[in-house]
């Protein structure tokens, strides 16, 4: 299996001061765990991102500002969130990174991608810049597939709901949303009532699992909750922000998950699309062995080389076992 691996080193130069986790490290440790995944890897390098492109998500005084900002020297949208004059052009890579993938998938190049970039994006609302991020790429590449008659899923396990993109896709029916995170926690949004308006009502699916949460739980929504709603809305592409601190070592939440975890996780999504249309982003993860091993195991997964979960049956009285139940049987 070949993975298409996209990354530029204009990611290095993203920086965003000393002892801040969202740091140019990440990039090389992500490298790493893509290598030590054992599968081919076919290095493809990004083109920075249109003001069309951007545009797909973001207000034309938004991108102006972020331009502007960074150009007069850079410092900080708010205390999370930190840029350089070289940060404008690792946002641009960062947000073309996805269309990079597509294009590495769609011309029989590799047969899945891995966008490792940053600034990552799953938080940037179509007006703001937070945590740590200042273009949505998940919902860039997104809004690109379907301006061409796709329909996207999007699953993110960051551990952090992806507000920036629930946002983006709220009201959109040709997009499904699903998100793993913990609850509460940063940025305080997407709990179980958050399903989408209008014609999208649905389309929005949130798993806010309490802290302490382990992986038997994401296994096994991931299953028989998450694979099933996939199925029904029948994507044609599935993008997967990858965030990778979910982990038991990172430092910034509180979910206690595993590499053997993302690899039954991507194992479990592996199917619900046809072959050469998965795409992973490069979301947060600030533990850097971790964030090694959980990438390699992602990849892995992705290629059928995961371990074979015990059985488990939903009969769990934890918070985590109360919120799948409500989910699946709210969509009855």
């Amino acid at each position: 299996m070949r993975v298409a691996l996209v990354t530029h080193d204009s990611s290095l130069r993203h920086e965003t001061g000393r002892f801040h986790p969202e740091r140019p490290d990440r990039i090389p440790a992500t490298i790493a765990g893509v290598r030590e995944s054992g599968l081919t890897v076919v290095e493809y390098e990004p083109s920075p991102a249109r003001f069309e492109d951007l545009a797909l998500v973001h207000n034309a005084g938004y991108i102006a500002d972020v331009e502007d900002f960074c150009s007069s020297g850079g410092g900080a949208f708010d205390p999370d969130t930190r840029v350089v004059p070289e940060s404008w052009e690792a946002a641009l890579l960062s947000a073309g990174g996805g269309s990079a993938a597509v294009e590495a998938l769609a011309t029989g190049i590799a047969d899945v991608g891995f966008v490792a970039m940053r600034p990552p994006g799953h938080h940037a609302l179509e007006d703001q810049a937070m945590g740590f991020c200042l273009f949505n790429n998940i919902a860039i590449t997104a809004r690109r597939l379907t301006a061409q008659g796709d329909k996207v899923a999007i699953v993110d396990w960051d551990v952090h709901h992806g507000n920036g993109t629930q946002r983006t896709f709220y009201r959109d029916p040709s997009v499904l949303y699903v998100s793993l995170h913990e609850f509460p926690a940063y940025p305080g949004t997407g709990w179980v009532d958050e399903t989408g308006s209008g014609d999208a009502v649905g389309t929005t699916v949130n798993f806010p699992m309490p802290r302490a949460t382990e992986g038997a739980p994401y296994r096994w929504a991931m299953r028989w909750v998450i694979v099933p709603i996939l199925e029904e809305f029948e994507p044609n592409w599935l993008l997967v922000s990858a965030g990778y601190d979910a982990h038991r070592a990172d430092p910034l939440a509180d979910i206690l998950l595993e590499e053997s975890d993302y690899a039954v996780m991507a194992a479990t999504l592996a199917k619900v699309v046809p072959a050469q249309r998965t795409v992973f982003f490069l979301e947060g993860g600030y533990d850097l062995a971790a964030l090694t091993a959980s990438t390699a195991a992602t990849l892995q997964g992705s290629a059928g080389e995961a371990p074979d979960p015990p059985p488990v049956e939903a009969t769990g009285t934890s918070g985590a076992w109360k919120v799948i139940r409500h989910v699946a049987t709210s969509r009855v």
